[in-house]
């Protein structure tokens, strides 16, 4: 990451999108704590997950913020029974004991579309469709409000992802959750996302609402993405290939860092890298270069 800063709203779905090794992964691990953050803060509703001394006070932060992984398969323990994996943040955090706890189970399964009897099954007796609804259940055991999504449908198959990301929506709605998003698939982010943030090399280079977004790209980078995207309307618009390939992020280029593959760099460009202006950080939107 460098200099990356965002506000996500409450009840929103920002989505971060981006090649792979832009950083998107990276930040989803900081944003609940899996990966330390060497400098700057998360906060989430006004407190700080970076500065809290409390451990108490970061325990009840904690139970408030939870992760779906990428691989349905990989995130749960093939060796307990879906039961126990759902009631793990339950017992974790405190929140119940006894015979609350399976019936808390019991209704988190019959709220992903599951059956309260599959607590008795073990991960390798579901399919892949079927393992993501019990992680989206086990998100939702300790009450969570903010919830990091990792590519959380692009280990599943096309018709069921339409399913689970429906599923998501109506939790949302129903619970007021906010989501961060993380996908390489556009049209999923169209369909999820309030707001999207595109990220090239640890930084953000553009954030707007998705509408906009989709309808008038302005960061070359956002456009290259976007013209990725077979077009099934056969418009006839010119399209920019994808050219070049992200560069090391050890040793990143001078300047704007997409400048090596940018039709629009100029000298500006490999000396000064861009501030974030109304919303996007190129030279060529803010010297009226890019011809839209």
């Amino acid at each position: 990451m460098d200099g990356l800063s965002v506000d996500i709203r409450k009840g929103e779905t920002f989505a971060l999108v981006g090649e792979s090794g832009s950083g998107k992964s990276t930040v989803a691990r900081m944003a609940v704590g899996l990966l330390p953050v060497t400098s700057g803060t998360v906060t989430i509703d006004g407190v700080s997950m970076t500065d809290v001394k409390d451990s108490a006070a970061r325990q009840a932060l904690r139970k408030r913020i939870q992760m779906i992984f990428q691989d349905p398969y990989a995130s749960l323990n093939p060796r307990w029974k879906v039961s126990r994996i759902i009631a793990e943040p339950i017992h974790a955090f405190g929140l119940l004991k006894g015979e609350a706890v399976e019936a808390r189970v019991g209704e988190l399964l019959t709220l992903v579309g599951l059956h309260p009897d599959d607590g008795k099954k073990f991960p390798h007796e579901f399919s892949g469709g079927q393992r993501q609804r019990i992680a989206i259940a086990r998100a939702l055991a300790s009450s969570a409000e903010f919830i990091v999504c990792d590519e959380p449908t692009s280990a599943l198959d096309v018709s069921v992802q339409a399913q689970i990301l429906n599923l998501m929506r109506d939790l949302q709605k129903e619970f007021g959750l906010t989501y961060l998003f993380i996908s390489h698939n556009l049209a999923v982010v169209r369909h999820m996302a309030d707001r999207i943030g595109v990220m090239y090399l640890g930084r953000l280079v553009e954030v707007s609402d998705s509408k906009a977004m989709f309808r008038a790209p302005r960061h070359p980078y956002t456009r290259m993405l976007l013209d990725a995207v077979p077009d099934l309307g056969m418009t006839g618009r010119q399209r920019q290939m994808v050219a070049g390939e992200i560069p090391n992020p050890i040793n990143p280029p001078s300047g704007c860092t997409f400048h090596p593959r940018c039709p629009l760099a100029n000298e500006r460009c490999k000396r000064e890298a861009p501030a974030m202006i109304d919303g996007v950080a190129c030279h060529a939107v803010e010297e009226g270069r890019t011809g839209a």
